[in-house]
């Protein structure tokens, strides 16, 4: 069955420009400049007013029509990123050997660098490079906990999620060897 015509509405907040050529979405706001290319759907985009987006749809089956709001949220997403910024914070778990984290910066690239020692009390230095725009330092208040801070969530959910994979236990039984680096909260740096 094809739907003849379907549509999604995003509102957009004051402070906040949304600028769309060609499917390539760039979103401007106090915290900086987002861009995301959204080439690869076949939707298109309308602006009825200045403070809203129509997302439209002809002749779509039922997954074209599921884009529709993955595109509406991925909008959303980059509106609050540039408004509110994007915060994880990552606890490290472990019983026996202390895993020491070193972040620093790489002078080359200017992206930041994650060096986790002594996981499990191996000697292998795990290292993860965030992703451009993304921010780490250790938590001022709170003890072994790592502070990721960026306008992307994509980027920022990404850089989190490959701390936790590199500190992934194998070859033991995971319900007892529970240590490694987890997300123990989300949220925005600009709280309400």
């Amino acid at each position: 069955m094809r739907y003849i015509h379907s549509k999604e509405e995003l509102q957009i907040p004051d402070g906040v420009k949304v600028h769309i050529k060609t499917r390539i979405v760039t979103v401007e706001g106090p915290r900086g400049k987002l861009t995301n290319n959204l080439s690869h759907l076949a939707v298109s985009f309308s602006t009825p007013s200045p403070d809203m987006i129509n997302i439209e749809l002809h002749h779509g089956s039922r997954k074209n029509v599921a884009t529709l709001r993955t595109v509406r949220t991925i909008i959303y997403n980059m509106i609050v990123g540039v408004t509110k910024g994007y915060k994880y914070k990552m606890r490290y778990v472990y019983a026996h050997f202390p895993i020491n984290v070193n972040m620093e910066k790489n002078k080359d690239t200017g992206l930041w660098e994650v060096e986790i020692r002594n996981f499990l009390g191996e000697k292998l230095v795990r290292r993860v490079t965030m992703h451009h725009g993304v921010d780490v330092e250790a938590s001022k208040n709170q003890k072994d906990q790592l502070e990721l801070t960026g306008n992307s969530l994509e980027n920022v959910s990404q850089s989190a999620a490959d701390i936790q994979q590199v500190c992934r236990v194998r070859n033991k039984d995971i319900r007892k060897f529970l240590d490694g680096l987890y997300v123990s909260e989300r949220g925005n740096i600009v709280e309400e």
